[in-house]
Parts: structure tokens; C-alpha cells; sequence
């Protein structure tokens, strides 16, 4: 099992925009790629006087590989409209894990 983790780092007078769209139109739109199993979204809360609210949206793959094409075929339009939608209002980071 692997773990792609997307933290997001999102302005407090949008969040509750942004967190909508996420759960209604982008993470639907990452599930149908049929790349991951299951998803998870977590708000985090040791922030220490940050300018953003952070959340770690995690998606769940069988193997390696179906992140890999994930990134290569399907992401780029996704991770395109997200950074058009929320232009300099968000910053954001991934990192991939695997299960030991």
C-alpha cells in the first residue's frame, strides 16, 4: 500500500469555498481515475500562527506504479485547474509513502 499526500496550505477567507469544491468536484475527479482505493481528508491542527489553515488530503493506492500514472496522465489538468482556481491563495506540497 502507498500514500500520496497532498498538503494544502489555503487562505482562512476561502477555506470554506476551497474545502467544498475539493469534496464535491476535485477529489471526485481524482477517485475516478480509478488510480486510488480510498481517500481521507484531515484538517491540521498544530498551526502556530500560520497565515494559512492546512489540510492533508491522502489518497490510497495498491501499488506504486498506479501513482505513476496517476502523475502522468491524469494529474497535470487537475493540479492545473486547482492552481488556476485558487492562484495565490494556496501553496501546496506532496510526498509519497510507502507502507512498511
Amino acid at each position: 500500500m502507498v500514500l500520496y499526500n497532498v498538503t494544502v496550505g489555503i487562505d482562512p477567507d476561502i477555506e470554506k469555498e476551497w474545502l467544498e469544491w475539493m469534496k464535491s468536484a476535485h477529489i471526485p475527479a481524482v477517485m475516478a481515475t480509478d488510480m486510488f482505493k480510498e481517500f481521507k481528508i484531515f484538517k491540521v491542527l498544530s498551526q502556530e500562527e500560520e497565515e494559512t489553515v492546512s489540510y492533508s488530503v491522502q489518497y490510497f493506492a495498491e501499488h506504486v506504479d498506479m501513482v505513476v500514472k496517476y502523475l502522468n496522465e491524469f494529474a497535470p489538468p487537475l493540479v492545473e485547474e486547482h492552481r488556476q482556481r485558487y492562484q495565490n491563495k494556496h501553496v501546496a506540497f506532496r510526498t509519497l509513502l510507502e507502507q512498511v
